[in-house]
């Protein structure tokens, strides 16, 4: 049972994953690209090391992200006062207003993914999952 969890829970992923990509990938973006900007709606401003270390991916690779947003026009980036080599991001009135139909194609997929599931059951995954999660940072 445990590995039949473990499959279904990373089919699962993917297939969420993909469906994601392919919808943003009509808009001009990636998905790393898509994730980034949904991220920034929530909290523009941030430090690229802060929004690196949230999307849970590697300074460097940070950066090549935000060098292609800001060459679309999406980003732009401001040094931090106080700390010359800090870079906080914010989104351009285009990218936020290109994040919102991304938002609104990730609330379609996440409506039609859970259309009659039970709220008792998402409550049930919900704690499990974040069990799990849990137990990964510990063991780290």
């Amino acid at each position: 049972m445990k590995t039949e969890f473990v499959d279904q829970l990373s089919k699962v992923s993917r297939k969420w994953r993909t469906l994601f990509d392919a919808r943003v990938k009509t808009q001009g973006l990636t998905l790393a690209r898509a994730r980034t900007l949904l991220h920034l709606m929530d909290q523009d401003g941030l430090t690229q090391k802060d929004l690196a270390d949230q999307l849970g991916i590697e300074n460097a690779t940070m950066v090549r992200l935000l060098d292609g947003l800001e060459r679309q026009g999406m980003v732009e980036r401001r040094a931090v006062e106080g700390d010359r080599r800090a870079k906080q991001v914010t989104l351009s009135a285009a990218a936020r207003r290109q994040a919102e139909e991304i938002r609104n194609h990730a609330y379609a997929i996440r409506d039609e993914a859970l259309a009659g599931v039970a709220a008792k059951d998402l409550e049930v995954a919900i704690r499990v999952l974040r069990q799990i999660s849990a137990r990964l940072e510990s063991m780290k």
